[in-house]
């Protein structure tokens, strides 16, 4: 029996598309839509032309959330389900299984729970105007356990995560956006072609450049500035030795666009 397919995954001018694909559901998220998010994350970590990821919801709503009754026997585990090699974790909690890659993410209609958690181990968001954000868990009787209670507080400041987290109220794209947790409001419907626009921009870049930001500043946020300031000089270093080095140098003499090959 064939995989259903849960998750749809495109490659396109060397990023790629990964769209949840229960519009039936709300895009109710199941552990099949985690290994299949995993599994999208992992080839674009592990592809060399792969510079970029867009992660998306296909339908009406990005996710109405966990489809929590698949999710008992996860959750009373106390562990997440098993990744295979070379699947990368979506929530981004286990940095040694994290894409190494930067993810733009593109938010419509309702995002619930694991669509808010998703979304904040993202790199740039984008929002359509109608999109409802909300870590809704304690409705439940649960808590979020996918990063937001890490994440959102860095964000936005402890008294606004603490507004949301503990009331479980809906955040408007438009507050998402003057609270910093998106980087753009569209119309409805535009939401996937700027977004994709992001991470066209983002995929013209030096390839090794872009991952070393990525590595600079996670390194900031897990370990502290110092941490991260004793590597800027020697991760620089084999850097200016590439292929791509080069490139940007004589594109600046040159006056031109860089032709980046991420070697």
């Amino acid at each position: 029996m064939s995989k259903v397919t849960k998750v749809t995954v495109e490659e396109k001018e060397h990023i790629l598309l990964a769209g949840l694909n229960r519009p039936d559901k709300m895009n109710a998220f199941d552990p099949d839509m985690y290994m299949q998010v995993a599994e999208a994350f992992g080839r674009l970590d592990q592809d060399d032309n792969l510079r970029c990821g867009l992660l998306f919801a296909h339908g009406q709503n990005f996710t109405s959330g966990l489809d929590l009754v698949q999710w008992v026997e996860v959750f009373s585990s106390g562990r997440f389900p098993e990744l295979p090699e070379g699947f990368c974790d979506p929530f981004g909690l286990d940095e040694q299984r994290r894409v190494g890659k930067p993810v733009v993410m593109a938010a419509q209609g309702i995002c619930y729970t694991v669509g808010l958690e998703l979304m904040l181990a993202t790199d740039v968001r984008v929002a359509a105007a109608d999109t409802r954000f909300g870590q809704i868990e304690v409705k439940r009787g649960i808590y979020p356990v996918g990063g937001a209670t890490i994440r959102l507080p860095e964000e936005i400041g402890w008294a606004n995560a603490m507004r949301y987290l503990l009331t479980g109220d809906d955040i408007s794209a438009e507050e998402a956006y003057r609270l910093g947790l998106v980087q753009e409001v569209t119309a409805p419907g535009q939401q996937l072609d700027r977004a994709y626009a992001m991470a066209r921009s983002i995929a013209d870049q030096a390839p090794l450049g872009v991952k070393a930001v990525l590595r600079s500043a996670r390194l900031a946020g897990r370990e502290g500035a110092s941490a991260a300031i004793e590597k800027l000089l020697p991760d620089l270093q084999p850097l200016m030795q590439s292929e791509d080095a080069m490139e940007g140098v004589q594109s600046f003499i040159e006056r031109r666009e860089a032709n980046f090959k991420g070697r």
